[in-house]
């Protein structure tokens, strides 16, 4: 009774300074607090009187505790004699109408007036927590600054056309642009997301502690991407930027909300040209709604099934990963070396039909608490370092097993970074903790480094037109090798910052409509020294980026069908 009180009173208590800062009730970004709980909890020791703030809701609880006692309703409450099965039945019709009520209320149908306030005033705060934590968005329209439809799509349409590329259709909104090619060719493809791979890891990049030799290894014999950034902070930020090739929209990885299948990304021009998809995980791809994601997408899925099924609506294969197959295991599940057995086997049985593939992998062992087999490496588990070390071993050792596949020569890998290591719980964009190395490899023997910048959604559609497809892309990724240095830039944010880091210059908007600019450093990859006069066409065009990419996943201009 106590916890549910304090619960009750103190969710009361936060709306009030809730509303003062942000004008709303509850939304994502108090999910975002949870989130972020060390900034939270630092935040408001800093703004308010904790202990005091504590000591009254004691006071009221006792208070509330001490009238339910003497007006006798704790002795009333308990001491009903009603049966079992009235109860039963009492309880039914509680718990079915709240879930019903759950499905069939939405918030935005307190949204009657144009006036934001009204609107928000209407609204349940707890109701409104969770409405947010479900739809893990935040409203772009309303929290971040905005321009006129039109001018977003002019100026978003100017920066997404290259060379050899013409929009599908005059529509103001059509950012479908169709690229001609002329190769009938298609390699099979393996893309490899390895959790946490900083570039500050590598040797190239100045580590000194010897610990990516394989990866270096193939960086040398292949594409190698020196100025690459991560959208995001998180594995879903990676994936999203790595399949749907968008910039990172506010709230939550789009991986994570509802109404995300069928949705244009590089598998729509995959399976346009007959591949097999396959998404190979080492846990269970339920979690961070992984697994509905993909499946959505029409992948097949590979993965640890422990008893989650998929959505009803998903309608695919899926693989279980049987415990015969496995050599190691931690909370996150088999370790790199075991996955990609995983890879191999689906590989071989692919072979057999004549079919080309294409493999999403997810790397774990990277991950705390950096648990890895045994007698695999010289370093101890349980540091970041080792586990790095071992990513790397395990990388080596299937690049060596692939190529006694018949399939090798005939395979291109793209290897590359979720996200950076340490990256995450930060409000601020700290841009050196997004630089990401990402490789090319296997294809045609072609060796070069690239150090133009650009963005993790740009790796795909640079892989498509490096095949010389032709092809149709609706999505915000362009082809890295022919953008020129006024072309150049990458999108990165967070749950509620965004930004645009081009022409030396880094455009960061967030959700108080606020638009900051600051010097970047190419060589330390950092920002430094806030501009007090604004570049007005850079931040236009941040707007733009982030704009077009909330709207039209909110309006469902994003789905296959859009497009």
């Amino acid at each position: 009774m106590s916890i549910m009180l304090f619960i009750e009173l103190f969710s009361f208590a936060a709306e009030f300074p809730f509303w003062d800062e942000f004008k709303t009730k509850f939304n994502f970004i108090a999910v975002d607090y949870l989130i972020y709980t060390y900034e939270v909890v630092e935040n408001i020791n800093q703004s308010y009187p904790i202990p005091m703030l504590i000591f009254g809701l004691a006071v009221c609880i006792f208070l509330i505790l001490y009238f339910f006692r003497k007006k006798g309703i704790f002795k009333y409450a308990f001491s009903d004699q009603m049966r079992f099965g009235e109860r039963f039945i009492y309880t039914a019709i509680i718990v079915i109408s709240s879930l019903g009520m759950l499905k069939l209320l939405q918030n935005k149908q307190a949204e009657f007036s144009s006036n934001t306030y009204v609107n928000e005033l209407t609204k349940n705060g707890v109701f409104s927590f969770f409405s947010a934590l479900i739809a893990n968005e935040l409203d772009y329209q309303q929290f971040y600054s905005t321009l006129p439809e039109k001018e977003v799509y002019t100026l978003l349409k100017k920066e997404l056309l290259q060379e050899n590329e013409n929009f599908t259709n005059t529509k103001f909104d059509n950012i479908t642009r169709k690229r001609e090619g002329k190769s009938t060719e298609n390699p099979n493809i393996i893309l490899i997301s390895i959790e946490s791979f900083s570039a500050e890891f590598l040797q190239k990049f100045g580590n000194k502690q010897n610990l990516t030799t394989s990866y270096e290894n193939l960086a040398s014999d292949g594409i190698f991407f020196t100025n690459m950034f991560a959208t995001g902070t998180r594995t879903v930020r990676g994936m999203e930027a790595l399949m749907l090739c968008v910039p990172p929209t506010p709230g939550n990885s789009i991986v994570r909300r509802p109404n995300n299948d069928q949705l244009f990304s590089i598998a729509t021009i995959l399976k346009k040209k007959n591949y097999d998809l396959k998404f190979i995980y080492g846990g269970d791809g339920y979690f961070d709604n992984m697994n509905a994601f993909f499946g959505g997408q029409g992948f097949t899925i590979v993965d640890r099934n422990r008893g989650n099924p998929l959505p009803e609506n998903i309608k695919t294969e899926r693989i279980n990963i049987e415990d015969k197959d496995v050599t190691f295991e931690n909370a996150w599940g088999i370790c790199d070396e075991d996955i990609y057995n995983q890879s191999l086997k689906m590989a071989d049985l692919k072979t057999k039909s004549n079919q080309p593939f294409f493999q999403f992998i997810m790397t774990t062992s990277n991950h705390k608490p950096f648990t890895f087999p045994e007698n695999k490496i010289s370093m101890k588990e349980g540091s970041r370092e080792s586990a790095i070390k071992y990513t790397d071993y395990a990388l080596g050792e299937f690049i060596k097993n692939a190529k006694t596949k018949s399939w090798f020569s005939n395979t291109v890998f793209v290897i590359v970074a979720d996200h950076c290591a340490s990256s995450a719980g930060k409000w601020e964009i700290n841009t050196e903790k997004h630089h990401i190395p990402a490789v090319i490899f296997n294809f045609k023997s072609t060796k070069m480094e690239v150090g133009k910048l650009a963005s993790q959604i740009d790796l795909m559609p640079t892989l498509f037109s490096l095949f010389d497809w032709n092809f149709e892309n609706a999505t915000f990724g362009k082809n890295i090798f022919i953008m020129k240095p006024e072309e150049e830039r990458a999108l990165i944010g967070n749950y509620r910052t965004l930004g645009l880091l081009k022409n030396n210059i880094f455009t960061q908007i967030d959700d108080h409509k606020n638009t900051r600019q600051f010097l970047y450093n190419h060589e330390n990859k950092t920002i430094s020294n806030e501009l007090k006069l604004k570049n007005e066409v850079l931040k236009k065009v941040t707007i733009s980026y982030y704009q077009a990419a909330s709207e039209r996943f909110k309006n469902g201009k994003m789905k296959e069908r859009s497009n």
